[in-house]
């Protein structure tokens, strides 16, 4: 197998920035950055990378969440990291990206965000008393790198600064 890419932590103040936003009850924000897990294969014949919960939450029928991981990948030009939800977690509980498939481009890793991958869930599930809880550590979406190609005639040259719609402001 080729090796392509290389998973990191985003910096301590980037992932405080960042998860303060989104779980301001949460106050030892050291602990939780010191207990991130990079993502990892299950087994060697895995595709996806397991991304792990940062801390404990739930997630509602209805209802969407937003968790900052503290992690970036540098990624081989050539190469897309793709986000989908654990396959378990949509079977059972019909969660979902809000985005559906999270793409992330070799080029956000030197983003103003230091390429921050941000995972936005969704509990899509029928009950509306439904919800699923997740523990800090447990995987909850699953990335899986692939190739890409481009136009004959691609000439791009424009430069990303940020994530979620940069590259068509």
């Amino acid at each position: 197998m080729e090796r392509i890419a290389q998973f990191e932590r985003v910096s301590f103040a980037r992932f405080e920035a960042d998860f303060k936003k989104n779980f301001p009850e949460i106050a030892d924000v050291a602990a939780v950055y010191d207990n991130i897990r990079l993502p990892l294969r299950a087994t060697s014949g895995s595709a996806g990378y397991d991304f792990f919960a940062p801390v404990d939450f739930t997630l509602e029928a209805g209802k969407s969440l937003l968790i900052p991981t503290g992690i970036r990948a540098k990624i081989s030009d050539g190469w897309v990291l793709n986000i989908f939800p654990r396959s378990g977690l949509g079977f059972k509980h019909r969660v979902q990206l809000d985005n559906t498939v999270g793409i992330i481009d070799a080029d956000y890793y030197n983003s103003s965000n230091e390429g921050h991958i941000m995972i936005k869930l969704f509990c899509d599930a029928h009950d509306a008393g439904h919800s699923v809880s997740l523990k800090a550590g447990e995987g909850f979406a699953q990335g899986i790198f692939l190739q890409f190609g481009i136009t004959f005639d691609d000439n791009s040259d424009g430069v990303r600064d940020g994530g979620f719609g940069s590259t068509t402001k």
